[in-house]
């Protein structure tokens, strides 16, 4: 009996080993190869500065060596990258970032192959609040101003957002339904496209979230706020009025957090969600986002996804009032 235990027990070893397990920890050589960071947006926009931002101390706590490479994979207001990241192999060579409300609203519009619930979740990173945005050459100055814009042009106000769902492409909706506007949506693949048409005076209003905004506005684009949709005003941007406060109840934000396809090797999945802890929660790092107007809100993987589960909920029941499909 011995002789056979201790045959079995050299099969099981052998067969291990060719599997490259070896009864060793999955992530004891984590990662010994680049990894991929996808960004669901097109370069410039606050998700693709933030994750060059967050690479490299997410490197610096995975260890080894570890190197990420940031990809942008724009389109269909995130889907394109949402999609990517959901059919990458679980191994912990894939992750991205996941964005709100699109990666909630998207689902809901229209049949995709992925939902909030096709990723293991590592941590949220950011929460940053809506704006709607005007050129400084641009009389408006505040939501009234603009609604009596509206009023007297119909049709002629074009709002630039980053997709149909998403958090300004609603904001647009409610803002116009409460005002009984018409206003005509110009969807872009980024924040960035949407600064550059409003540069330009391609656009009339850019729905870009307050601190992307004031990226743009430090780094000289021609732009002000005229109103956020934050539940009070945020420190980043005090002189600048909620909606509420001028008469318009919309709150709308975009949650920007990291995620992994679903699946994830258990202590793979540990290793990740302990480095972005911590990278979150680097001095430096927290330094950094506040000098680039990054709105910091770290989320662990259970608070991340109690948000968008409530998320979800509210959607379901605005797609019922208001069904943004265009």
């Amino acid at each position: 009996m011995k002789k056979i235990v201790k045959c079995y027990g050299f099969l099981f070893g052998t067969v291990l080993a060719a599997l490259g397990l070896s009864g060793q920890s999955v992530a004891a050589d984590y990662p010994d190869r680049p990894i991929t960071m996808i960004v669901a947006y097109a370069p410039g926009g606050g998700t693709d500065l933030v994750a060059r931002l967050i690479a490299p101390y997410v490197e610096k706590y995975l260890g080894n060596n570890a190197r990420i490479v940031v990809t942008n994979k724009p389109g269909a207001g995130g889907g394109i990258g949402f999609a990517e990241l959901a059919k990458a192999p679980a191994d912990g060579y894939t992750i991205g970032f996941l964005n709100t409300p699109n990666l909630v609203s998207i689902p809901i519009e229209r049949e995709t192959n992925f939902t909030w619930q096709s990723y293991d979740l590592i941590g949220n990173l950011i929460d940053d609040p809506g704006a709607f945005t005007v050129n400084t050459s641009n009389p408006v100055s505040n939501l009234k101003e603009l609604a009596a814009f509206a009023k007297a042009n119909p049709g002629k106000v074009t709002v630039g957002t980053t997709g149909v769902g998403s958090d300004d492409h609603l904001a647009m909706l409610i803002f116009a339904k409460a005002s009984g506007l018409k206003m005509t949506h110009i969807p872009y693949k980024g924040s960035g496209e949407v600064r550059g048409a409003l540069a330009s005076n391609q656009l009339v209003v850019g729905a870009i979230n307050v601190g992307e905004a004031l990226q743009y506005m430090k780094g000289g684009s021609p732009m002000k706020m005229l109103g956020q949709m934050a539940t009070r005003r945020t420190v980043l941007a005090p002189d600048v009025p909620t909606f509420a406060e001028q008469g318009y109840n919309i709150e709308m934000a975009s949650l920007r957090g990291l995620a992994a396809p679903k699946g994830l090797p258990a202590d793979v999945r540990a290793r990740l969600v302990k480095a972005v802890a911590q990278a979150a929660a680097d001095p430096a790092y927290i330094r950094q986002a506040n000098e680039m107007f990054a709105p910091v809100r770290y989320l662990a993987p259970d608070a991340y996804h109690a948000e968008l589960s409530n998320a979800e909920k509210e959607l379901r029941q605005l797609w019922k009032e208001i069904p943004w499909k265009e």
